[in-house]
């Protein structure tokens, strides 16, 4: 895919953006904007190609699979994808990739260890762009988290399902990749003294004739206040594809609007906490019940959150919410977030890896702690098994004996 990646997007030259290791373009200095080292234009579906260069520097991998506390699969799942979610083609195309994939996993005897509960991969996309639901050609996406192997192993996507039990979100990758400790603390002092004249702001696109989201009216809202600053993204190339401009405008505000989207979730709401700006959720799927992993479980840390329909039905103005809270709380919100910066971003894969922990290392730790989880239970069940066949052959040793050795062998 990396060496045909001319054919990776219809709209975009992903060459660019799959070059410096999955980074993209490297950012220059640029006035009070990006200081020093580690600014990519990196594009927001590159996680697959980061995390696996960063897997490559890993310091704990091992040949020896029965070893592993966990088994990583390098399948680039959201650069197969995006080569055919426009196209002109049939579902058996999508789904081409992913059937084949589990064809071989199951060959393998990693695989049969653990039927795949000890796998994982990274699919860096919205795990929707995995869940078409029918065989229809015209229907979005591939079966790839449908397909039975998929139900058993972990796939980290940039998006999760609150319905699903084997997908998890991780971060949104952000402009931001630190090579050294150093380079994160001095951004994140340097967001602590950041002058920020915005109450709020907003970078984003309208959805012409879409009343069920708030995104049309939270931009009319920006516009007609003067502590908004607004930033329109049209159709085409906009600001909003500027990495300095939106950088901008998030460092010089208190608050920034994170509606819904496309989708749940969206990647300004990581470039704007990477800016230390306190981020305003509608929708508790925008965040609460995605990367459970990277953010604080009591919310009110490090957001703010407004009901959607309160909005929508014009009971609270935006502005009017913020201004209402304290002053004191507000400080304490965004050291929260510039606090949470080193977990939200992933390090240059090239570098060593910086001695703070990042959102790979975060990403890494819960995977393990999950298999760990799913070893546990299986022990468990075993165990209790074991103790009822032990109560039912009282008095046949030998039987006892053998299924000791059996068990025995089995942990091992």
């Amino acid at each position: 895919m990396l060496q045909h990646c001319r054919t990776l997007s219809r709209w975009t030259d992903m060459c660019r953006y799959t070059s410096n290791a999955g980074l993209g373009p490297k950012l220059e200095k640029n006035g009070n904007v990006f200081s020093g080292r580690g600014w990519y234009a990196t594009n927001q579906f590159a996680l697959d190609v980061i995390f696996h260069n960063r897997m490559r520097q890993y310091e704990c991998l091992t040949t020896n699979s029965s070893l592993a506390a966990a088994i990583f699969v390098p399948y680039y799942a959201g650069l197969d994808i995006a080569r055919y979610l426009w196209a002109p083609n049939t579902a058996a195309v999508r789904d081409a990739t992913p059937r084949e994939l589990f064809r071989w996993l199951r060959s393998k005897p990693e695989w049969g260890a653990m039927s795949g509960q000890d796998h994982f991969m990274v699919a860096g996309r919205i795990t929707w762009d995995f869940q078409r639901p029918t065989d229809h050609d015209d229907d979005w996406g591939n079966k790839l988290m449908l397909l039975p192997e998929a139900q058993n192993l972990t796939v980290l996507v940039i998006e999760s399902s609150p319905w699903k039990r084997n997908d998890v979100g991780v971060p949104y990758p952000t402009y931001f990749h630190p090579s050294t400790d150093s380079e994160v603390r001095a951004w994140q002092e340097k967001m602590r003294r950041a002058r920020r004249p915005w109450l709020f702001t907003f970078a984003g696109g309208a959805r012409p004739g879409e009343t069920a989201w708030i995104r049309n009216e939270a931009m009319e809202q920006c516009r007609q206040s003067r502590q908004c600053k607004l930033l329109e993204c049209n159709i085409g190339y906009s600001k909003c594809h500027s990495p300095d401009s939106v950088m901008r405008m998030f460092e010089r505000s208190v608050f920034c609007l994170q509606p819904q989207g496309d989708s749940f979730t969206r990647r300004s709401m990581f470039d704007a906490m990477v800016a230390g700006c306190v981020p305003v959720f509608f929708h508790p799927g925008s965040a609460y019940v995605q990367y459970l992993w990277h953010l604080p479980r009591n919310y009110n840390r490090y957001s703010v959150f407004i009901p959607e329909d309160k909005v929508r039905e014009g009971n609270v103005r935006i502005e009017e919410a913020l201004k209402k809270i304290k002053k004191k709380v507000v400080r304490a919100m965004r050291e929260e977030v510039i606090r949470m910066i080193p977990r939200l971003v992933y390090a240059d894969p090239r570098a060593r890896p910086p001695g703070v922990r990042d959102a790979f290392d975060v990403a890494i730790a819960g995977v393990i702690e999950r298999v760990r989880d799913i070893r546990r239970r299986k022990a468990t069940v075993v165990f209790k098994e074991r103790e009822t066949w032990k109560y039912a052959l009282v008095g046949r040793e030998k039987e006892i004996a053998g299924w000791e050795r059996f068990f025995r062998k089995g942990r091992n």
